[in-house]
């Protein structure tokens, strides 16, 4: 049996120590063991092991409260974050770039643009042009002149006959022939 305390799941531990309990009074009633260096009587090891028991109560009582907790702050958080969200803006709209004043709120000024430099813009846009070329993408008006070509399409109409009389020595019929077509050049 493998370890009690390396059950990721309490509910399986819990379970795993009250069949230990279960099976010492039920095959060792009046038994004296010795583990490791300790003498345990069946009553004395049932209680250790009880006690383990005992303490799982207040863990997931403990675990249950925690998760009401966490619940009513996300609760709480969802009807709070809109209006901090907008106050937020609100504060940046009223005192721009100020430092002095944002700073009394704890937000820090918007950190400015800086445009790239030339030789990093060439090499941007070579980029670009390069990864266009490589996937293949176009522009929209390139993509509407794009057409499919289907050619070679053959139909055959399906007809219902009527049912024929049965007869032992009739064979079945073969299954109608279905269309087939090329595949659609990709759009």
């Amino acid at each position: 049996m493998s370890n009690i305390m390396s059950v990721k799941n309490k509910a399986t531990a819990l379970a795993r120590v009250q069949a230990l309990i279960a099976g010492t009074q039920k095959h060792f009633p009046n038994g004296q063991f010795t583990l490791g260096n300790t003498v345990y009587t069946t009553a004395s090891l049932v209680q250790i092991l009880q006690g383990l028991v005992d303490a799982f109560a207040p863990v997931n009582a403990a675990h249950a409260s925690v998760k009401d907790t966490v619940a009513a702050f996300r609760a709480e958080e969802a009807k709070v974050a809109p209006v901090i969200r907008v106050y937020t803006s609100y504060i940046r709209a009223t005192f721009s770039d100020a430092s002095a004043p944002l700073g009394d709120f704890g937000l820090q000024p918007r950190k400015v643009r800086q445009p790239l430099a030339t030789d990093k813009r060439v090499v941007a846009a070579a980029k670009v042009k390069a990864t266009r070329a490589a996937r293949g993408t176009t522009s929209k008006k390139k993509k509407l002149a794009v057409k499919g070509d289907v050619t070679g399409v053959i139909m055959t109409p399906v007809t219902h006959a009527s049912p024929a009389p049965a007869s032992p020595s009739a064979t079945p019929a073969a299954p109608a022939p279905v269309a087939t077509a090329p595949a659609a050049a990709p759009k």
